[in-house]
């Protein structure tokens, strides 16, 4: 094993203890934490990443997908590029095609691409998930006095 330095972007870096040639669910975790308000949880007993609640990426769990498969949330348009681009790398899956996700092959994709992929379905997400809001207590909306 040696010791890689991965630069998440222009002020951090995440030192990463991996196999070369091997991205696992462990690469993807150390990247995705680096992302603002997410954290790690489980999807169909699969270990995932949430933003906000809302998926980012799971190890996939559906048999149809091949072993070692990272589910990512992705738009439909990005998910048809990326396959047409690199289909050693991304594929979809009957039982996902319904879903805005690219199935991903962990053993062929390389670190830089999977720090912008992860970065893009953060994107994704913050851009069509609002902000909570904070909550009012029931029954007490402010009247206009005239």
């Amino acid at each position: 094993m040696t010791d890689r330095i991965f630069h998440v972007d222009d002020t951090d870096s995440v030192l990463l203890s991996m196999p070369s040639r091997s991205t696992t669910f462990d690469l993807v975790r150390a990247i995705g934490l680096t992302l603002p308000d997410v954290e790690e949880s489980t999807m169909y007993g699969a270990p995932a990443l949430k933003l906000r609640g809302k998926l980012l990426a799971c190890m996939a769990s559906h048999k149809s997908a091949e072993p070692n498969s990272l589910v990512v949330r992705i738009g439909f348009e990005d998910r048809d590029a990326l396959i047409a681009d690199d289909p050693r790398i991304y594929y979809v899956k009957p039982h996902y095609e319904g879903y805005p996700s690219v199935l991903v092959r962990l053993a062929l994709i390389d670190r830089e691409a999977l720090h912008d992929l992860l970065h893009s379905a953060w994107r994704t997400i913050t851009a069509s998930t609002p902000k909570r809001r904070p909550r009012t207590s029931p029954g007490r909306h402010r009247r206009s006095r005239s």
